[in-house]
């Protein structure tokens, strides 16, 4: 009876799995269905289509944050959700979409090659890849390579703020220029036309007009790229040596994630652009929520993992593929021939454990297997988180942002118990003094030489290079906030980072201590209050 019961409840359930395959379009009603994106949501080919399509109009239109006209630079690693980003957008610029998107998109690609350990030959066969598909999408692009941080001045990491105003003021502006712009367009070149003719090539006008003349602007900077490589040798093997310096996976990870953004918010600003699209899907950024709290990054989940970023200021970072799962995703670029290129990370084939980020991801996605509910629920939550300070410049408030990842430094801790002041505490203890005979014996010297122990002796006497990277540590870490002074940690030397990140590190100790020097002399809020009659 029990064998009985077993194979009657098997036959139920593929009887119900072949209905629920077989059943009609959740949405028309009438087509079969071709695929089944939840429990319950089947859906046709051309209904899939509109919703996918309608979710990413939806998202922008919703937020507001691109205005009519404005430059979007828009960041392609070549995988599926920013390939899908670009594709989705190629259609919105189409003359066959319905409401056709306003900005003029431009592309960036981040070549990362030299950090993953690729030959040159590799390194070329898929930048080749990629440049057939940026071709064909009309778009002007750039391809950035890794080796160039070693090339970026220091006002990479200056944040350029500005007053705050209303959005919706901002973006109904923005509408009624473009508009206008796009009725004086039409009456100087299409004056013999029809109305209805008129407003139909008023917007394909101004678009291509817009993506000629930024296509033009770029025409020297695009063809500097093809044919050789922009960076040399000497470069590349800095690269190396800065990633081979790092001890853990992790570490690597989160400094090869600081330095592309760097080498984009540089190219958006020399090229003109004041917003970047990320292709972060909801998969993506489930797993970068539970990691960034692993990683220390508790206080800026609101802007690593929001739609929106503007912590940078004059650049704003936005994530409008932040609805879609990397099902959805794989399922749309299957079914209508989106293209992507792979290309292999610093954690292809490695270990589950290998990294937090890796073994974050492997065990989402193990658990979105048995419970489908699961990116949805973390994703839905990091939509509730707020940042509990408001970005404004540090002349304003004395806050000054981490020297990576241009957070706010200043996060006040009302729990003088809390576990970052135990850690605080911790580092401070664990720094041994001087001993009090000002004395340091040749066998103690050749022990923090030998073991090269950075925490053995204060003294003078120890001219080891642990030593020296002991005394300018301290200084540089007051400079970052505690995810990146973990990454920091992980070095072996300090010397190989960029050099625009150590001129930036060096001129903001400056500053620090001219106004250290000038404290008293400077006015409070108390003594304006003082003053005032």
């Amino acid at each position: 009876m029990c064998d009985l019961d077993e194979g009657s409840n098997e036959d139920s359930m593929g009887r119900d799995s072949v209905k629920r395959i077989s059943s009609k379009c959740m949405k028309c009603k009438e087509s079969p269905a071709l695929l089944i994106i939840r429990v319950g949501d089947a859906f046709c080919r051309n209904c899939f289509k509109e919703y996918f399509v309608h979710k990413f109009r939806a998202m922008l239109g919703k937020n507001r944050l691109v205005f009519p006209g404005e430059k979007v630079l828009l960041a392609v690693s070549g995988g599926p959700s920013s390939s899908s980003l670009l594709f989705q957008v190629q259609e919105g610029l189409s003359h066959k979409a319905s409401k056709k998107l306003r900005f003029v998109p431009g592309i960036v690609h981040i070549e990362e090659g030299a950090a993953c350990g690729k030959t040159l030959e590799e390194r070329t066969k898929i930048v080749a890849d990629l440049k057939s598909i940026f071709s064909t999408s009309g778009f002007p692009f750039v391809i950035v390579y890794l080796e160039e941080v070693f090339s970026l001045p220091s006002s990479v990491l200056q944040s350029i703020f500005s007053l705050p105003t209303e959005k919706d003021d901002l973006y109904k502006d923005a509408v009624a220029g473009f508009m206008q712009s796009c009725h004086t367009s039409v009456k100087k070149n299409l004056c013999h036309e029809t109305v209805a003719q008129e407003t139909t090539l008023t917007e394909d006008h101004t678009h291509a007009s817009l993506l000629s003349t930024h296509a033009h602007a770029n025409e020297t900077s695009i063809s500097a790229f093809r044919g050789k490589f922009p960076f040399s040798p000497e470069q590349t093997e800095a690269v190396k040596k800065l990633f081979a310096s790092m001890k853990t996976l992790t570490a690597k990870e989160e400094m090869l994630q600081t330095l592309r953004k760097h080498l984009i918010l540089y190219t958006a600003r020399i090229k003109g652009y004041s917003k970047v699209m990320m292709g972060d899907s909801c998969t993506r950024l489930a797993v970068k929520l539970l990691a960034n709290i692993c990683l220390g990054r508790g206080a800026f989940l609101a802007m690593d993992t929001g739609f929106s970023d503007p912590r940078h200021g004059d650049i704003t970072i936005i994530r409008p593929m932040r609805e879609y799962s990397a099902k959805e995703i794989a399922f749309y670029n299957k079914l209508f021939g989106v293209p992507s290129v792979f290309t292999a990370g610093l954690n292809t084939k490695a270990p589950e454990k290998a990294s937090i980020q890796h073994l974050t991801e492997s065990f989402i996605v193990k658990l979105q297997a048995d419970f489908p509910s699961t990116v949805s629920t973390i994703y839905r939550t990091s939509e509730k988180l707020n940042p509990r300070y408001s970005q404004t410049p540090a002349d304003d408030k004395g806050t000054e942002t981490c020297l990576l990842c241009s957070c706010v430094l200043g996060i006040e801790l009302r729990d003088e118990a809390s576990a970052f002041c135990a850690i605080s505490i911790s580092e401070e203890l664990s720094q041994s003094k001087k001993p009090e005979g000002g004395q340091v014996s040749s066998s103690t010297m050749e022990e923090c030489c030998a073991e090269n122990k950075m925490e053995t002796l204060e003294s003078s006497g120890c001219s080891c290079q642990s030593r020296e990277r002991r005394n300018t540590t301290p200084d540089f870490w007051s400079l970052l906030c505690y995810s990146c002074k973990l990454v920091v940690k992980d070095m072996t030397s300090l010397d190989l980072l960029p050099e625009y990140i150590l001129e930036e590190a060096n001129r903001r100790q400056r500053r620090t201590q001219i106004k250290r020097e000038i404290q008293e002399y400077l006015l409070t809020s108390e003594d304006d209050a003082d003053t005032a009659p």
